[in-house]
This record gives structure tokens, sequence and C-alpha cells, in this order.
């Protein structure tokens, strides 16, 4: 059964009903709103971040031009540019015993491609939202809606997976950036080209 969460709430994802568990999927959805012009791109990252907040090396920030983490433990399915109701639109793969061990949480933005430069945000979106899956049964263990509190922003990072003592843990965060991706990343320790 799904656990629904409020933002700022948080949940297991490995313990003790699920001891097996070791590829999630990691799953954004939203819908075009009608109503507020040409439909935005969206686009899902994965950074994996240190216990010092910033990410382990450049490349394991896993977006649309780098699909993988250098370890295999985060794979990236594929840049989808059509948001859909009722279903994922991108989808991260994440295989939690091949998470480095200096890896402390991995952190999900999705960001409107070249949304600074077009002006638009999450107010030209509806129904966002991150779940997280179990691969192997399929079975959704934990999920977070977006509220109109992102409406403003072209970047939020919708959540992440944490370590805690030898398990993993979902966060919905919900957190806005008005510079976009490269604010996102940036405050990560990932370096953007100007």
């Amino acid at each position: 059964m799904s656990v629904i969460l409020a933002k700022g709430g948080d949940a297991a994802i490995t313990g003790s009903a699920t001891p097996n568990l070791s590829k999630v999927l990691v799953a954004l959805g939203w819908r075009p709103a009608d109503d507020h012009g040409p439909e935005p791109d969206l686009d899902a990252s994965a950074l994996l971040v240190s216990n010092r907040g910033e990410v382990l090396t450049e490349e394991h920030f896993v977006f649309y031009h780098n699909l993988k983490s250098p370890d295999g433990s985060v794979v990236h399915q594929g840049d989808e540019r059509v948001g859909a109701s009722g279903r994922d639109c991108e989808v991260i793969r994440v295989d939690l015993d091949l998470v480095p061990a200096r890896c402390e949480r991995i952190v999900f933005p999705a960001s409107v491609y070249d949304g600074e430069r077009t002006g638009q945000n999450f107010g030209q979106v509806r129904d966002a939202y991150i779940r997280v899956v179990d691969e192997t049964t399929g079975a959704e263990l934990v999920r977070y809606d977006l509220t109109e509190a992102a409406a403003g922003y072209p970047a939020v990072v919708f959540g992440e997976l944490f370590r805690q003592g030898s398990g993993w843990r979902f966060r919905a965060i919900e957190e806005g950036f008005a510079g976009g991706l490269a604010a996102v990343v940036t405050s990560f320790g990932v370096e953007v080209a100007r």
C-alpha cells in the first residue's frame, strides 16, 4: 500500500516490510495546463549528494545529457517532451545496492527546459507528482503530489531518497528555484558553463 506524503513528510522505502528491495523507479508525472499557451518541456534529473551537501562528482549529476551515473546506480530512462495525464512522464531507475557508500542522498529536481528564457514555469502544468515504485513488483511505495506553491518556478526539487541507518527513506521537498536547473545544480556544487 502506497504512502501519500505531505510536503516535508518522509516514509521508509526499505525496511522490515521490504527486506530484499534494492531496485526502485522514481517516476515523475504531470499534464499540461490547458490555459497557458505552449506546453513546457519538463526534464527530470538526479543528483547523488554527499554528507557535505555536494554532488559526488560532476558525473553523478544524471540528466538528459548524462543518463547514467558512473557506478550504474542511477539511470535516467530518457527524455519525455510531452506531459500526459494519468501516467509517468520521466522515470529514473535506482539500484540502491549500487549507490556509493559516500552518497547520503539522491535529490530529484525537475525543470522546465529553457524556462528562464521562455518565462515558462510550473504554473503551465497540472497534477505534477513524484512516486517511488518497487521495480520488481510494480507496487507504488510512496507518492507526493506537488501543490500550487511550485507554480511560479522554472525548477523544483520534488523530493529525495536518503539514507537512515542501513535503510533508505523518501522525503517530499517541493523547493522552487527561480534560476532554473542551473540554480538547482549549482546549489549542490555542480559548475555550470555560462
